[in-house]
């Protein structure tokens, strides 16, 4: 990686500061469109309840968003990494197994979050264009702008963020702009920062309780925010969050004090079928731009969970919860990729919910439920993290619980929001934690009951067939990728492959074991000489952000091996060693299926074969291993589980005679 780009990954810079505007805040950023249209909806404007409801968002934005994430939840850093996987990875040093638990559910919650984002955000903005035409429709126009969104992803959010930053800064100027106009008109919006009035809210408001769904909109992208993180860094995200908290505050209470001067009316009345707020305080001049303002920072409001869920996703392989898939990086910046399969997929659940809710009225009823269970999943990790960095426990109790008594407010106000819509990312999100769980056991059931030998055992056998010439040579280097953690061990299905299966007679023999790490970046080897000139191990430590190019990295190691006198990899043909021709490589990798003879329950049968369905549809191993398919043998072994030790049988002697 360049200085320049580390520079911008891990310093505080202009350019980082204007590039995390683009990727970074679209969501939050975008809130003010929706926020305080939910708060107020059909009902007549009321001054208790509009500064109730300002109140609730300048301190949900304090203590949640700025607090929370942007305090203590960023310093939960992955040696620059963020994101709820991120954090997993630090606190599974704890050794505490559940805590797999709220990462996959977390994880799975982010995710489905991902797919209402930007059509809310989209249509919210778009439908602005009813102040002039009251019955456009908005839902092509929407589309549209999804499907060039998404398509822009494979050119990397480096791209995008330069070319989203000065949007987001014209945008966000807009919304501080705007807000102090109105503010000028009525200071005593600013009562709203006393809290008395968010809890009188609560028993005024024609929805009670529940109004905090609404309220809960303003923090939607936060957990978005910590998962970008390694893409802009932590400094850059802390400063420019002091900048971008004031406009959005501007906005709100700008809007408030519009609202507080037009009591008793309804927002129908005062803007029309859509009326709403965040348009209403525009003059009338300035509303053509601040619709296309509005609509450019709605689409840059989806690059955030878009970019996330890449590295989401990422991160889930090398923790062995979802299945290989393609990944592209389009630049040399740190933490920045691209995920074809992803990407489209997203962009698929995307159009279905624009089709499904029409509009971004009736999308506010779906969202919130799902990002609410991931802020509540990212709170359990983090207590652990804060316990594992040795934080005095009367600091952690009330904090946690604070944060946990907030959350699950948050979520039983969101409850109402099931039948209305909210069942929609509730089954995304349970789709994708089956996926994620399923993935996990079946790759802890295989490693479990996968039987592992002793290599000293086979040493001798393996030399002798080296050279022995009554066998054809397989090939002159044979490679067989290992999960035996231990450099003295390996498989037994790799033993009977070179023994039994085909005699594979190799002038030398490669074990390659790849270990992911806990940290998100580093790349180092080993080499352990088992039988010299013979039999090499070759372990590699990948952080869990690393793509695993062993096709790349093997070729690096054995060139490194040659130069320093350690190996010889000339063919051992004699017309090819005596003009130094090097010899061939041949890669076999092991395609496991479920067999018969194994004594399964059921449960380990439905997620084994639902492993199988999955694996088929995933990337292969060889490519996945970025592996030349050309010199790759794939062999199918059965993988049998739970045999039974001895199978009763009775002989029937044969007392015939001949």
């Amino acid at each position: 990686m360049s200085s320049h780009n580390q520079s911008l990954h891990s310093k505080l810079s202009i350019g980082g500061l204007l590039v995390t505007l683009g990727i970074i805040y679209g969501d939050i950023g975008t809130s003010p469109l929706y926020v305080m249209k939910a708060i107020i909806g059909i009902h007549a404007i009321s001054r208790d309840v509009v500064l109730g409801g300002i109140s609730c968002i300048f301190w949900t934005l304090t203590l949640q968003t700025t607090i929370k994430y942007v305090i203590i939840t960023l310093s939960a850093d992955n040696h620059g990494e963020g994101g709820i996987f991120a954090l997993f990875a630090l606190v599974k040093r704890t050794k505490i197994k559940w805590l797999i638990v709220p990462a996959i559910i977390g994880g799975s919650a982010l995710l489905a979050d991902g797919i209402i984002t930007p059509p809310i955000s989209v249509s919210s903005a778009v439908e602005g264009l009813r102040n002039f035409n009251p019955e456009i429709n908005t839902i092509p126009i929407v589309i549209g702008i999804l499907i060039l969104l998404f398509t822009i992803q494979q050119f990397g959010s480096k791209l995008v963020g330069k070319f989203f930053a000065p949007m987001m800064l014209i945008w966000f100027a807009m919304l501080g702009i705007l807000g102090t106009i109105q503010i000028l008109n009525d200071f005593s919006v600013f009562h709203a920062i006393n809290p008395y009035y968010a809890y009188e809210l609560l028993k005024i408001h024609p929805e009670g309780f529940f109004v905090l769904g609404a309220v809960f909109l303003c923090t939607t992208g936060a957990e978005a925010l910590y998962s970008d993180m390694g893409h802009c860094g932590r400094k850059n995200i802390r400063v420019s969050w002091i900048f971008v908290k004031v406009m959005l505050l501007l906005n709100y209470f700008g809007q408030g004090a519009y609202l507080i001067n037009h009591e008793g009316s309804t927002l129908s009345e005062l803007g029309g079928k859509g009326g709403n707020p965040f348009y209403l305080i525009m003059a009338e001049w300035f509303l053509p731009i601040g619709i296309v303002i509005a609509t450019m920072a709605a689409v840059i409001a989806s690059q955030a969970l878009i970019s996330g869920s890449f590295t989401l996703i990422n991160e889930a392989m090398r923790l062995n919860f979802w299945p290989k898939v393609k990944i592209k990086y389009p630049t040399e910046v740190k933490g920045q990729l691209y995920i074809p399969s992803i990407n489209w997929l997203l962009l698929l659940g995307c159009i279905g919910i624009v089709l499904y809710f029409e509009e971004s009225s009736n999308m506010e009823h779906a969202y919130g439920l799902a990002i609410i269970l991931c802020m509540i999943m990212t709170t359990i990790l983090l207590n652990f993290y804060l316990i594992m960095k040795r934080v005095k426990l009367y600091f952690i109790i009330p904090l946690i619980t604070l944060y946990l008594a907030i959350e699950f407010s948050f979520l039983y106000a969101n409850i109402v929001k099931f039948l209305h819509g909210g069942f929609v990312t509730l089954i995304i999100a349970i789709g994708l934690i089956k996926v994620m769980a399923t993935w996990y056991l079946a790759k802890q059931i295989s490693k479990i009951y996968t039987k592992i030998v002793k290599i000293d055992d086979y040493k001798k056998v393996l030399a002798e067939l080296s050279v022995d010439l009554s066998i054809p040579k397989y090939a002159t280097h044979l490679v067989y990728m290992t999960n035996s953690n231990r450099s003295d061990e390996i498989e037994e299905k790799v033993m009977y492959s070179i023994l039994q299966k085909r005699p594979k007679r190799a002038d030398l023999y490669w074990f390659i074991h790849v270990n992911i790490l806990s940290e998100p970046y580093k790349k180092e080897y080993k080499v352990t000489e088992i039988i010299k000139d013979d039999l090499y191990r070759i372990d590699f430590n990948l952080g869990f952000r690393e793509p695993t190019k062993i096709n790349l990295m093997f070729k690096q190691v054995i060139k490194e091996m040659v130069d320093r006198g350690e190996v010889d990899i000339t063919s051992r043909y004699e017309s090819l060693s005596k003009n130094h021709i090097i010899g061939d490589f041949k890669f076999v990798l092991s395609e496991k299926f479920l067999s018969n003879d194994g004594d399964l329950t059921f449960f380990e049968k439905v997620v084994m074969n639902t492993y199988f369905i999955m694996k088929k549809l995933s990337l292969s191993e060889e490519k996945g291993f970025g592996l030349d398919s050309s010199s790759v043998k794939i062999e199918q072994f059965p993988l049998v589980l739970h045999p039974p030790e001895k199978i009763e049988m009775k002989r029937i002697e044969n007392h015939s005679h001949l």
